[in-house]
This record gives C-alpha cells, sequence and structure tokens, in this order.
C-alpha cells in the first residue's frame, strides 16, 4: 500500500487507493498519503497549497468526498496510532493547508498535547512547527517536562517559522517563550529579535510585569536586539509613564538595560526620587528593590559619570548579594573552583588568597590575591589594610569613588587580582558570551581597579589532575 501510494500520479488515484482498501490500511499509511496529496496539489496551477480560501486545486480537493472519508478514517482512529504516526498526520495536515478549526486538525493537537510527556525531541518540534498557535505554544511551554530541559533543536526550528506567526500571539505565550529562552541561555538571535519586534509594536498595551518578562532574554543573554536602536528609546517613554505602577518590575527592566549598557536618564530621575523611595520602602518586596536600586545606584556611579540626577540615598545603600549565587550554589558539584582552589593551596598557600569574597556593591568573588610589581603573589599578612580590597561590611558608608582611589592609591606598589572561575552556566548555551549579570560583574570590577584573571571552563575542562591545573 506504502508504494502504491507513493507512485501515484493524481489526487484522485491517492484518494481511491486509501479510501476503497480500507482492511489494507494501517497508521502509517495516512501521513504518507497526506503527505503525497500535498506533493501532488503543489505540482498543480493556482493558488499555492495552504492558501485555506477554497479557490484552485487545494480548496477543490478539501471538498471531495474521498477526502471526507479520507479524514474521518484518521479521527475515528487516531487514538490508536503510534506517536510516529500522529505527528506524521499533524504536519502533513499543517502542510496541506488544512484549516486549524478543521475537525481533523483539533483531534489531532488534542492527540499530540495528551501524550507531550512521551514525544521525542523531533517529535515535539514537528508537532509545534504545524500547530504554531497560542493554545498550542501555551501548552508546551507551560508543560513543566519540557521547560525543565533544554530543547535546542525545537528553538532554532522555531526561530524559523515564529516571526511569521508572532502577530497572532498573546503576550502571555511570547511571554512564556521569552522565560524558556533565559531559563536555557539559549541566545538565538532570531528568536531573540522576534521577541524584540513583538514588544516594540505592543509594549504601549503591555503592563510593566509582562515588559519586564520580555526584555530579562536580551540582558540575559548579553544581547543588544537589533531594533535597540527604537525599541529602547520607547522602553524608556513606557517607563516614565508607568514606573509607579509596578515598582519591582521597573527596577528589573531597569537592570536588564543596564547590563546591555543602556541608562536611560530620565527614568533614573523617577527611580531615585524621594516619592519613589518611600513607596517602595513601604512594601512587601522593599528588601530586593533597594539591593537592585543599590547595584544600580554602583553602576551609575562607575558607568554613566554623566549622569547629574538624583542618586540613592546612603541609608538605603545595601549589598547586591552577601554570598555565592543561587546558581553557583546549585552547580558546586559541576563546579571547577574546587579543582582551582585545590591547586592555589599547593601553588601558593593558604594565607595568598581568599576564597568567596564579597566586594562593593556587593559581587561574589571566587579567588582574591594581591601581586606585587615583581609578579609575586603576597601573603595577606604583607598587604598594607589600606590598600587592602574595601570591607563588603559597610556598605552603607562606602563610597564607590573613594574605593576606587583606595585601591589604585598604591598600584605601583601592589596589584589586587580576581581570578574568577566561569562554569558551564555562566555562559550562553554552546556559545563563549558571558551572561549578561557576568558580564556587568567583570565590568564593574575592572573599573574598581582589580584585574580580572579569566578562567573558562573550556579550558579547566583539558586539564588532567592537579599538577596541570
Amino acid at each position: 500500500m506504502k508504494r502504491l501510494i507513493e507512485r501515484s500520479r493524481s489526487v484522485g488515484e491517492v484518494l481511491r487507493w486509501v479510501t476503497q482498501n480500507p482492511g489494507k490500511v494501517s497508521a502509517s499509511h495516512y501521513p504518507i498519503a497526506l503527505h503525497k496529496l500535498g506533493q501532488l496539489l503543489q505540482q498543480q496551477p493556482g493558488p499555492p497549497v495552504g492558501a485555506g480560501d477554497g479557490r484552485g486545486p487545494a480548496g477543490q480537493v478539501l471538498e471531495q468526498p474521498e477526502f471526507h472519508v479520507l479524514c474521518q478514517a484518521i479521527v475515528s482512529g487516531c487514538a490508536k496510532f503510534d506517536n510516529f504516526s500522529i505527528v506524521n498526520c499533524l504536519y502533513a495536515a499543517a502542510a496541506l493547508g488544512l484549516p486549524g478549526e478543521s475537525p481533523l486538525v483539533r483531534v489531532l493537537e488534542d492527540e499530540s498535547r495528551s501524550r507531550l510527556g512521551r514525544f521525542n525531541q523531533k517529535d515535539v518540534s514537528m508537532v509545534f512547527s504545524s500547530e504554531a498557535n497560542n493554545k498550542a505554544l501555551e501548552a508546551i511551554f507551560s508543560s513543566q517536562l519540557f521547560y525543565e530541559n533544554r530543547q535546542e533543536r525545537f528553538i532554532r526550528s522555531m526561530a524559523e517559522w515564529l516571526p511569521r506567526k508572532a502577530e497572532n500571539l498573546t503576550p502571555y505565550t511570547m511571554a512564556l517563550i521569552a522565560k524558556y529562552v533565559a531559563r536555557h541561555r539559549l541566545r538565538e538571535p532570531r528568536l531573540l529579535d522576534t521577541i524584540a519586534n513583538f514588544l516594540l509594536k505592543r509594549g504601549e498595551q503591555l503592563d510593566s510585569k509582562v515588559i519586564q518578562k520580555l526584555v530579562f532574554p536580551f540582558s540575559r543573554m548579553n544581547y543588544r536586539p537589533s531594533n535597540h536602536g527604537e525599541l529602547f528609546p520607547k522602553l524608556e517613554a513606557i517607563l516614565e509613564q508607568k514606573a509607579g505602577s509596578s515598582p519591582l518590575a521597573t527596577v528589573n527592566i531597569l537592570m536588564s538595560m543596564f547590563q546591555l549598557s543602556h541608562f536611560p536618564q530620565t527614568v533614573l530621575h523617577q527611580v531615585f526620587s524621594p516619592g519613589f523611595i518611600t513607596n517602595v520602602m513601604s512594601s512587601p518586596y522593599a528588601l530586593i528593590v533597594r539591593r537592585y536600586l543599590s547595584l544600580l545606584d554602583a553602576a551609575v556611579e562607575l558607568e554613566f559619570r554623566e549622569y547629574s540626577g538624583p542618586r540613592l540615598d546612603p541609608r538605603y545603600r545595601v549589598l547586591m548579594f552577601e554570598h555565592a549565587l543561587t546558581a553557583d550554589e546549585a552547580n558546586r558539584k559541576y563546579s571547577y573552583k574546587g579543582l582551582v582552589a585545590e591547586a592555589l593551596r599547593q601553588l601558593v598557600g593558604e594565607e595568598c588568597y581568599r576564597q568567596d569574597e564579597v566586594l562593593p556593591p556587593g559581587y561574589c568573588t571566587d579567588f582574591l590575591l594581591w601581586i606585587n610589581r615583581s609578579g609575586t603573589v603576597l601573603p595577606l599578612s604583607r598587604v598594607p589594610a589600606a590598600s587592602r580590597a574595601p570591607p563588603a561590611t559597610s556598605p552603607v558608608t562606602m563610597s564607590l569613588r573613594s574605593s576606587v582611589l583606595a585601591l589604585t592609591s598604591d598600584l605601583q606598589d601592589f596589584a589586587p587580582v580576581v581570578l574568577s572561575v566561569n562554569d558551564k552556566w555562566h555562559y550562553c548555551q554552546n556559545s563563549d558570551i558571558l551572561v549578561g549579570s557576568r558580564a556587568m560583574r567583570d565590568r564593574h570590577l575592572r573599573l574598581l581597579g582589580y584585574c580580572l584573571v579569566q578562567l573558562p571552563y573550556t579550558e579547566l575542562e583539558k586539564v588532567s589532575g592537579i599538577e596541570e591545573a
């Protein structure tokens, strides 16, 4: 039967083989028949397959009684089909141009969603490139099984067709996609640009909480979208209007823009204003906002020196982070940090470095060392107290500019060195580009006067044994 269908020379011949020999047709034959119909229709003149308006050869096929018999056979039997047949029927139906509201497509979609947990990655990609509507995408990106696993092939496939269909998606669905892309550090420019274009077109109708979800992937992946020249000014205008409606979302959006080295001055005037500060300090999320505002204030001092507006009151300054990041703690067993620590201990001795030192404005460093002019690593006891890193325990009174002066005043004799172990999760997936938060941390440490020595996991994974380390 498979050979007969594949050798058919006309639409009518395909339909006759399938509908007049029901006893010889198995589940695997239906997607073959649908695919063959699509191929034959592509060879006929008239509107392309998928036009969906009932004109030309495609529309004529959809009206044929034999085609309805074929569809009904699939609808009746698809619950018993194997996964491969379900997926290929749906994919072929989409290629054939069947409308989404047709009984065949609806039944195939419902059956596919009920089997998501049993589909492999290729099946998932085929199903959702066939459906690509709000209901389908919302279903997959809401699936915990899918969300917890990285589906790079599917994302690459989706980057091909999502730009054409993005206008019909809801902000909720696009936010789910953005959340997934950010979680798995998938730096797919076409997909990120699609999110950016969606945000540019729809931003004024969105509330700040949705905007922060759509903006976050850009900073997470350290990626300036291709439309940033239009998008960033528009986001500034929106934030000016909505800054007070959701203070935490506003600060999150600002943090994303800062990580991409964009500093919206007018919005900063608002978030550092007494009214905004008073509002957030009386809210349930006061501490987290204080942490972000403290880091934003430090970033202004280090990177936006021409800013002359209000700043964060020193009374409200706190450390952004007081210890290692959650991701670093969770992935400790996969980190090369332990290997480097043991190598350092044997090489220079424990008295010559500090591990997990938190430096203002709240950056946790892997290893901190001091080196003199001749390149010797010094024991901490020999480093003058005035030249050591400023204590991170008193951020209320610390001034970053004075910290920079303290660090650089004796640089002729001493140089503080931060040894940075960059593990796999510090980079975008399959990339040598650091995630945005890590990149900003490095910029700030350099501006504070530290020398950075990067130890990327790609080099460390080549090391064999402690001697090589």
